[in-house]
């Protein structure tokens, strides 16, 4: 999967489960950097990803995820 056309459908993904229409993220964001990311929104931002790119993370992946640039290899890895 192209790296740029992921980033692109991530971007709105990000921005329906934190309902920021003006929300960017870039391979350095975390959830330090984004209002109301606590671990509920962790796990709807996880279903959510998961059901745009039809994949499903591995439970190592999720807990191990330090940024969106970790979240958008893996979907490029995996994705559709």
């Amino acid at each position: 999967m192209n790296r740029n056309d992921a980033a692109a459908r991530l971007v709105n993904v990000f921005r329906d489960v934190f309902d920021d229409d003006s929300l960017t993220i870039n391979d350095n964001t975390t959830s330090a950097d984004v209002e109301d990311w606590d671990s509920i929104e962790h796990i709807n931002l996880v279903a959510a990803v998961e059901a745009e790119f039809g994949m499903k993370f591995r439970m190592r992946e999720v807990s191990g995820m330090k940024n969106v640039g970790e979240m958008l290899d893996i979907v490029c890895e995996r994705g559709n």
